[in-house]
């Protein structure tokens, strides 16, 4: 089979999402220990903020999914998602205190959520029986700059004295320069034929049963997947550093970003559905891991592992619902998969700060193997 080339539109939004990222992930490690370490925040606080975080997102994605595809519009969402969160995100650096932190990252994730399903539904439509490869070239271009942006941020903090406020200030550069190039973006029209009032009902009659069942199973393995911030603490509770547990969270990113792509491909060939199950079985096993180590060379091992199981689910899920709904439905089907999933991160990151805060870091992290490890049985379980 002759393998279909990467677009010039998926390479521009690939860029819009590695300059994000790399101001997004500048600021989304050091902001836990800036709030526990500098502001004094608690463990359940940090769980809290990252819930709402993502509870906005959610609710967002779901909208503005639906909108996209109700007004068959998609440019004007990712360009005002990410001028959004690019003009926030920074603004702990001028004003540092807990209230800020919540109201600059729940406005980041409120630009998130505009953009995000919009975003896949273009990507979408640029792939050419190669969804898995086109969606694992974004997560791939995504995650290099969620490793140039912890990477400047520990050089700044190590090298050029930086504080915490002034990586904030600094994470607008990039962000400054991916609106820019939301701007060369090319809009794709689908023609939808549904009306207003039953364009949801319509979509929800029309999904697959296929679509339903992976809808459920996503949202109870999100129950488990609580905010990456955890795995930072985690690492940072195993070596007492915070450079080390910032550097771990590279090494996964560095991973993740360097096996998305390939593993989009090979999803393309042997069947999404596999890949997304040996995804849940990786992340029950290194979440087990966590709960129990206290290794310092076993750590990187884990972080590299975490960094596989991200690159057989984030992209492979959205190329999974691109390839079983309808075109003009896809904003919406990817809106209502994203929107569940951070609702259920939302629960998860708040039970696992209050797990965390009253029987230690070792209960929370057994609970999400458990929880994962049950998503994949019933994967593979259903025909």
């Amino acid at each position: 089979m002759k393998k279909k080339k990467i677009s010039k539109q998926v390479i521009i939004l690939g860029l819009v999402s590695f300059f994000t990222d790399f101001s997004s992930e500048m600021l989304y490690p050091i902001t836990p220990i800036f709030l526990t370490s500098i502001l004094g925040a608690s463990m359940s606080i940090v769980g809290i903020i990252e819930g709402i975080a993502e509870v906005t997102a959610g609710f967002f994605k779901g909208y503005f999914g639906f909108l996209s595809d109700k007004l068959d519009k998609r440019k004007i969402f990712v360009v005002s998602g990410y001028g959004v969160s690019g003009l926030v995100k920074s603004l702990p650096g001028i004003f540092a205190n807990i209230p800020i932190v919540i109201i600059s990252r729940v406005i980041d994730r409120i630009g998130k959520g505009v953009r995000t399903a919009p975003r896949d539904a273009l990507l979408s439509s640029y792939a050419k029986e190669n969804s898995g490869a086109v969606f694992g070239f974004h997560r791939s271009m995504d995650t290099f700059g969620a490793v140039a942006g912890p990477l400047i941020a520990i050089l700044l903090l190590s090298y050029f004295s930086f504080s915490y406020s002034q990586i904030y200030l600094f994470a607008f550069i990039p962000s400054a320069i991916a609106i820019i190039f939301t701007l060369v973006v090319k809009e794709v029209k689908v023609e939808s034929n549904q009306s207003g009032k039953n364009f949801y009902s319509a979509f929800w009659k029309s999904s697959p049963k296929e679509y339903k069942y992976f809808l459920v199973l996503v949202t109870l393995f999100s129950l488990s997947n609580s905010s990456d911030v955890f795995l930072i603490l985690k690492s940072k509770e195993i070596t007492n550093s915070d450079s080390t547990s910032l550097v771990g969270y590279v090494f996964y990113n560095l991973v993740y970003a360097i096996s998305s792509y390939p593993v989009g491909i090979i999803s393309d060939k042997i069947g999404k559905k596999k890949m997304f199950i040996v995804g849940l079985i990786i992340y029950s096993i290194v979440y087990f891991a966590f709960a129990f180590n206290s290794s310092f060379i076993l750590l990187w091992f884990l972080f590299a592992m975490y960094g596989v199981y991200a690159s057989a689910t984030e992209g492979v899920s959205k190329a999974l619902v691109s390839d079983i709904v309808k075109k003009e439905y896809k904003g919406t089907a990817i809106g209502l998969l994203t929107m569940s999933s951070s609702f259920a991160i939302m629960i998860g990151s708040f039970m696992a700060g209050i797990l965390w805060d009253n029987f230690g870091s070792q209960i929370p992290f057994l609970l999400s193997s458990v929880i994962s490890l049950i998503a994949a049985i019933l994967l593979i379980r259903f025909k």
